[in-house]
């Protein structure tokens, strides 16, 4: 029962980062660039629950992304999709509560993304490479990612321990039985 409770705040958060991604961040762009609110999302997803459950998130979150704001159905679909994958990867790997290990976590996870997203756009629709103006708007959106995680990581990290614990468990051995 808990674990469908999770659920149900976790598409009701992807909600309201639809709603702040599409409405509150279209007034504050740096440049024209909007962050990734959705990749934060399905890292945090990966991270804190586990992998299987990240790249389901990651895929349907993109898909529905695809469907409601992309021409191109499947790309996000895919992105946040691997996203949710490494997150898993990023979780056995690195330590969730230091600052400065998510923001790392996020720069790699924005970083890859962001390429994936590039790459399949040039493959699939064959769209012009222009390397310049793809870095730069790639370092705004790394920049205004970390800077979300920066300002909201207390609340992330606890709804991302309450996620934890409905998911993994408690699994902690005490030094002392």
């Amino acid at each position: 029962m808990k674990k469908f409770i999770m659920n149900i705040l976790i598409i009701l958060s992807a909600f309201i980062i639809y709603f702040l991604q599409s409405n509150f961040f279209n007034w504050f762009t740096i440049s024209g660039v909007m962050p990734s609110l959705f990749v934060i999302l399905t890292l945090f997803i990966g991270l804190f629950a586990n992998r299987i459950t990240g790249v389901v998130y990651g895929v349907v979150i993109g898909g529905v992304l695809d469907l409601v704001i992309g021409t191109q159905i499947g790309i996000n679909a895919v992105g946040l999709g691997i996203i949710g994958f490494l997150a898993a990867t990023f979780d056995k790997n690195f330590s969730k509560d230091s600052r400065a290990t998510i923001m790392f976590m996020v720069l790699g996870a924005t970083f890859i993304y962001e390429i994936i997203v590039y790459i399949l756009n040039y493959i699939i629709f064959s769209t012009n490479i222009e390397i310049v103006n793809f870095i730069k708007i790639l370092a705004i959106e790394i920049i205004y990612n970390l800077i979300i995680v920066i300002v909201l990581y207390p609340l992330i990290q606890k709804f991302g321990y309450s996620i934890e614990n409905e998911y993994k468990g408690n699994k902690i051995l005490t030094r002392y039985f």
